[in-house]
C-alpha cells in the first residue's frame, strides 16, 4: 500500500508526497504572508518598498517604469502612489519631456522609511537563510530558476 509523507499507509493511487508545485505554493505563500508581516511591523507594505527600492535603484522613474517593476497594473500603482504621495513619502511631478507622464521621486521621509524596510528585509533575508550555507542558496536559486523555466515550457 503506498505511504504518505508521514509514512502512514495512503490511498490505493495517492501520490506518496505531495506534487512539487503543491510544495512550492505552500511554501511560497507562507513566505510572502511572513515577509508582508515584517514590512507591516517596519511601517510599510511590499508595494510601498518595491516603490522605494526602485527609487533607490534610479532616482526618479515614470509611473509606467514603476509599476514594470512592482510587477503591478498603471492603475494599481498610481493608488499606491497616491496613499504614499498623502504620506508624504514620494513627490510626483510632470515630467518636463513629456507633459502626458509623472515622474516620481523620493522625499526625505520617504529614504527614511526606506531605510526601516530595508532593515526589515535584510532581518528578514537572514532568518530564511538561518541553517543553509552559501551553496545551499546558490542550489536553491539554481533549482528555483530551473522549476521556473520548466513550468513555462509546453
Amino acid at each position: 500500500m503506498p505511504r504518505t509523507a508521514s509514512g502512514k499507509p495512503g490511498k490505493p493511487g495517492a501520490p506518496a508526497r505531495p506534487p512539487i508545485g503543491l510544495v512550492l505554493d505552500r511554501v511560497a505563500r507562507q513566505v510572502s504572508r511572513e515577509f508582508d508581516d515584517e514590512l507591516a511591523t517596519a511601517g510599510g507594505s511590499r508595494p510601498i518598498w518595491l516603490v522605494l527600492l526602485a527609487l533607490t535603484i534610479n532616482t526618479e522613474a515614470n509611473q509606467r517604469q514603476l509599476a514594470e517593476f512592482v510587477g503591478i497594473r498603471g492603475a494599481t500603482l498610481t493608488h499606491h502612489l497616491n496613499a504614499m504621495e498623502s504620506s508624504g513619502l514620494v513627490v510626483r511631478s510632470r515630467d518636463s519631456e513629456n507633459r502626458r507622464s509623472h515622474v516620481v521621486r523620493r522625499t526625505p521621509a520617504g529614504d527614511e522609511m526606506f531605510l526601516r524596510l530595508r532593515e526589515a528585509a535584510t532581518a528578514f533575508d537572514t532568518r530564511l537563510r538561518r541553517g543553509l550555507s552559501a551553496k545551499d542558496v546558490d542550489n536553491l536559486r539554481t533549482l528555483l530558476e530551473r522549476l521556473s523555466s520548466n513550468s513555462s515550457q509546453s
